[in-house]
């Protein structure tokens, strides 16, 4: 079962997210955060993935503060949108109040596990070290995680990065996996986005293999 619900941040603004629940009783609960292209197609199949693997998934729209319904697609003048919007209009403070709202709406049920993409998994490093309620964390080729290095995760965190991603360069990952060796760093030989299968840079058995070991991180922590 999918839906689209109302959430309020800490400020009282109201946005939408995606949810999609499995069918029986959940194994978990999981926060899927976009990418820099809102809450598209994409991001909701991504929450029909987790829900078919047996947890309760929701999407917070982060760029209802923006402006609501804003989904983009991977070319062109959306990437540039996307951009403009990640960068330079969201306020970081209300990105992470609305991230813990979501959270938060999973929280009252059981334990709750966080993950993104791109400019999710930034936000998801982000919730690892600041976000209250969470239990672990997976974050996909994070641009700004290294430049974020001195935020220490504080629950069970697992990164993955594409060897061929010119937008995180292998150092920036060697810096990270350095800092912090508690945290599993999986690299793929893959480029930036792998796990979209919207995008030309989709990797079949890198996202299968990322998908697996996330679900095996959440079932660990979550069950």
């Amino acid at each position: 079962m999918n839906d689209s619900i109302e959430l309020t941040g800490a400020d009282g603004f109201t946005f939408s997210a995606y949810l999609a629940k499995p069918t029986g009783e959940p194994k978990g609960r999981v926060v899927v955060i976009q990418e820099i292209f809102g809450v598209n197609d994409h991001i909701r199949e991504v929450c029909d993935g987790y829900a078919e693997a047996g947890y309760v998934a929701l999407a917070p729209a982060l760029f209802d503060r923006v402006g609501r319904g804003i989904e983009l697609g991977y070319e062109g003048d959306d990437m540039t949108q996307g951009v403009e919007i990640a960068m330079g209009k969201l306020e970081m403070p209300n990105t992470m109040s609305d991230v813990q709202a979501a959270i938060d709406y999973l929280a009252s049920d059981g334990k709750v596990g966080v993950v993104g993409y791109c400019f999710g998994g930034l936000l998801t490093w982000l919730s690892a070290a600041s976000a209250n309620n969470i239990a672990c964390a997976s974050g996909y080729y994070g641009g700004g995680i290294a430049q974020s290095i001195e935020k220490t995760p504080k629950v069970p965190t697992i990164l993955h990065f594409g060897e061929l991603d010119a937008h995180i360069p292998m150092p920036d990952v060697k810096s990270i996996d350095e800092a912090y060796p508690e945290v599993m760093v999986y690299t793929y030989d893959a480029d930036h986005g792998f796990n979209c299968d919207h995008r030309a840079s989709y990797n079949e058995s890198a996202a299968a293999l990322a998908r697996q070991r996330t679900l095996g991180f959440f079932e660990h922590y979550l069950g």
